[in-house]
């Protein structure tokens, strides 16, 4: 599995309480990409994402958007090694 990447990505902004992690998410499942997301005391959103590059990237890109109602500041993003994520979740 050499095709597989891991980002990790912290987004800042208006990214609680506005459907960010669930939107994330369902369109992670679409992508067919695992990992989890979830919210941090600070007000931003950490989420990992593991899969194919292509669809990894899409991910990164959709973190930049996010649900409908988010207003997304900043998205910082390393990449690093698979860990073997399956399945894609929302933590608290």
């Amino acid at each position: 599995m050499t095709d597989r990447t891991r980002a990790h990505v912290y987004v800042s902004g208006t990214v609680q309480g506005v459907y960010y992690r669930a939107t994330t998410r369902d369109t992670a499942r679409e992508e067919g990409v695992d990992g989890w997301v979830k919210n941090l005391e600070d007000g931003r959103v950490e989420a990992a994402f593991e899969g194919p590059e292509d669809a990894v990237e899409s991910m990164v890109e959709f973190c930049h958007e996010g649900s409908p109602a988010a207003d997304v500041d900043g998205v910082e993003v390393e990449y690093e090694p698979p860990q073997g994520e399956d399945g894609f979740e929302i933590r608290y």
